[in-house]
């Protein structure tokens, strides 16, 4: 029967001192704490004065030094020194006089003060394979390091290697955990700024919808009561996630106080759209359509920055007029005059149909778009309808076409339809 002492070369020592790091290493850990407890043991196991773990960024192909006694955050490329070249050929180095050493570099000596005697570099590779980092011990006390050394390096290194890829995964988890939270307040803040339920008026029948194609969409809509008639807005932004939210959510706000504080249509658009101008990046910006319903006059005022096409339908014909935007995307530049609002009048059974490019741009499996016409032919099918009913008859017409397909943007449609006469 074999003692520990035949195993391996170890003494029954070495394999007590071992298995108490990988008792230690099991523990749950913070990154940091880990790798403090990994070079504390690696200093009491090998002898050594010094001891250090590098990390690997794969993005950047550095060795990043995590933990060691004075320095931190150094970063050397992959085949540099001698912990890169230990990264480079995943193979342990032994080196009685480091100075002799061509390899050798003696930079991080010249930034700790510390002298470098001789080493012992090994890499830590994870189970699948891929290079984790390296782990590096300095100045055997009384000597150098020799094949015995060695032998106990590779166990440490093996059982630190599953420690750090188990740190990472739990906080690769938790990050993600984290950001699903974040992500679900991010949505409850958006769909809270929706209207909870449609507005009376009287001779009108109104519906929102907003189908966002992650926890979080670029889109809004709003349909408010308020002094100066119904407003009607659906706003678009670029992109997806928290920050189009966000974007979108700002503007909301933005209109609904401007218009509260009694600003007309042209007066509250400009506004909104400068200070977009100066607070949005560049890159990013919001189409919008913002309108104000005279529910006695049957006539909507309204300005379109990038927001279209805005389908106007009309119940006499059967058949959409559709209008193009009146200008620029919000936030797009501040614009020296401010254009005059479009009108559209409503005549009994009229419909003004606004939808996101959601809607439009929904693809099938062979790449061919749902379109203007497919819209039109569902209104022009099911006009009659309550507005509720027609806007599930338009989501379920764009679901069939798209056949299966992922939606791959916010799907938002507001629908403003005047009652026909009795």
């Amino acid at each position: 029967m074999n003692t520990p002492s035949t195993v391996a070369g170890l003494s029954p020592q070495d394999v007590e001192a071992i298995l108490d790091v990988t008792r230690a290493l099991a523990a749950p850990f913070d990154l940091l704490t880990m790798l403090a407890t990994v070079t504390a043991a690696a200093r009491q196991v090998l002898h050594a004065e010094r001891s250090s773990v590098w990390l690997h960024d794969a993005a950047t192909d550095e060795l990043v030094l995590e933990v060691a006694d004075d320095i931190r955050h150094v970063r050397v490329p992959v085949g540099t020194g001698l912990v890169g070249a230990c990264a480079r050929d995943r193979v342990a180095i032994n080196v009685p006089d480091c100075y002799a050493d061509p390899r050798f570099d003696p930079g991080v000596d010249r930034r700790s003060g510390f002298r470098t005697r001789c080493s012992l570099t090994q890499p830590l590779i994870g189970h699948d394979g891929g290079l984790v980092g390296v782990m590096q011990v300095l100045n055997k006390t009384g000597g150098v390091f020799d094949a015995a050394d060695q032998t106990l390096a590779n166990a440490l290194a093996a059982q630190c290697a599953v420690a750090l890829a188990r740190v990472r995964m739990t906080e690769a988890l938790l990050e993600g955990e984290k950001m699903r939270q974040e992500l679900e307040l991010a949505r409850a803040v958006q769909m809270s700024t929706l209207p909870a339920a449609m507005p009376l008026v009287p001779g009108y029948d109104l519906c929102g919808t907003f189908l966002p194609a992650a926890q979080t969409g670029g889109d809004t809509y709003d349909l408010a009561l308020l002094e100066q008639g119904l407003l009607v807005v659906l706003g678009d932004a670029t992109g997806h996630g928290i920050a189009p939210a966000l974007s979108v959510t700002r503007m909301h706000a933005m209109l609904r106080m401007a218009f509260r504080l009694g600003a007309d249509l042209e007066t509250a658009f400009g506004q909104v759209n400068e200070q977009l101008e100066a607070t949005l990046p560049d890159d990013r910006f919001i189409t919008a359509f913002v309108g104000l319903l005279d529910p006695a006059a049957h006539r909507v005022r309204y300005l379109s920055g990038g927001q279209g096409p805005i389908l106007h339908f009309q119940a006499a014909t059967g058949t959409c007029v559709r209008h193009r935007p009146t200008g620029l995307p919000l936030g797009a530049m501040v614009l020296p005059v401010r254009r005059p609002a479009a009108v559209m009048e409503l005549a009994p059974g009229d419909m003004l149909v606004l939808l996101s490019d959601g809607v439009f741009e929904y693809f099938a499996p062979d790449g061919e778009a749902f379109g203007e016409d497919r819209v039109e032919a569902v209104l022009r099918e099911h006009h009659r309808e309550p507005t509720s009913s027609l806007s599930a008859r338009l989501l379920d017409a764009v679901r069939g076409f798209a056949r299966g397909a992922p939606q791959e943007d916010d799907v938002t449609m507001v629908l403003v339809k005047r009652l026909p006469a009795a």
